[in-house]
C-alpha cells in the first residue's frame, strides 16, 4: 500500500489517520465522540457554513439546510472509524476531486476549534498533514477494517468481548442493527457474503496476531 498523501484519486479507497500534537489526549469522553462524529456526518458533504454555525440554527432551519446540501453528491463515503485517546483512523472512499483533503481538513479544524474553546487552549491540535494509505484490493480493505476496529483492543483499553458495545469505533454498527446514517456497511459485509457472524469471526481471529505485531513494533522502536 502506498504511503503517499499528495495524490488522492477519486474513486479510490484510503486509510486516513492522524494524531494530536504532542500526543495530547483529545478523544476522552462521549461528548468529544459526539462532537467528532457529528462533524464527520456534516462535513462528508461540501458545506457553505461551519458546523459551529449549523448547531446554532433551529431544528427547522437545520432540516431545510441539510435537505439542500444532501441533494448533491458527498465528498467521501465512510466505511469505518476508530477514535483513540490521541489519534483517529478513518476508512474512506473519495467521491469527488480533493474530497478527502477537504473533508479531513474540515473535521480537524472543526474539532480543534471546539476542543480549544472547551479547554481554554490555543494553537494546532492535530499534526499536519494528515496521513493516508491507498487501499488497492478487497483483501487490503478487509484487513485494514479489522486493524481499525481492533485498535482499542490492541492497546489493551478494552477486551474483545467489549468491542461490540464500545462506541469509539464503528464496529458495533456492523454487528448490531442501528439507525446511524453515515457509515456504509454494505460493501464490507458483502465481502463476507453479507454475514455479520462471519465478520465478527474475522475480527475475533485477529486479536492475538494484532497484539503481537504491536508488541514487536514497540520493541523495535524502543
Amino acid at each position: 500500500m502506498s504511503t503517499k498523501r499528495d495524490v488522492l484519486a477519486t474513486g479510490e479507497i484510503y486509510h486516513v489517520f492522524n494524531k494530536s500534537v504532542g500526543n495530547e489526549t483529545i478523544f476522552s469522553s462521549l461528548r468529544h465522540l459526539t462532537q467528532i462524529t457529528n462533524s464527520i456526518d456534516f462535513y462528508r458533504y461540501q458545506q457553505i457554513i461551519r458546523y459551529s454555525k449549523f448547531k446554532q440554527m433551529t431544528t427547522k432551519l437545520r432540516d431545510s439546510y441539510l435537505s439542500g446540501v444532501k441533494d448533491h453528491s458527498p465528498l467521501v463515503e465512510i466505511y469505518a472509524f476508530a477514535f483513540m485517546p490521541n489519534h483517529y483512523h478513518l476508512l474512506v472512499k473519495q467521491l469527488q476531486d480533493d474530497g478527502i483533503k477537504i473533508f479531513a481538513s474540515n473535521i480537524q479544524n472543526s474539532f480543534a476549534k471546539y476542543f480549544n474553546i472547551k479547554n481554554n487552549r490555543n494553537g494546532s491540535l492535530f499534526q499536519n498533514p494528515f496521513k493516508s494509505r491507498w487501499i488497492g484490493t478487497d483483501e487490503d480493505f478487509m484487513h485494514v477494517s479489522r486493524y481499525i476496529h481492533l485498535n482499542p483492543v490492541t492497546a489493551y483499553m478494552i477486551e474483545i468481548g467489549d468491542l461490540e458495545k464500545y462506541p469509539f469505533t464503528s464496529y458495533m454498527l456492523y454487528i448490531k442493527d442501528t439507525d446511524q446514517n453515515f457509515i456504509i456497511t454494505k460493501f464490507l459485509l458483502s465481502l463476507f457474503d453479507g454475514s455479520k457472524k462471519r465478520y465478527r469471526e474475522f475480527i475475533n481471529d485477529g486479536v492475538d496476531y494484532q497484539r503481537e505485531l504491536a508488541k514487536i513494533k514497540s520493541l523495535i522502536l524502543e
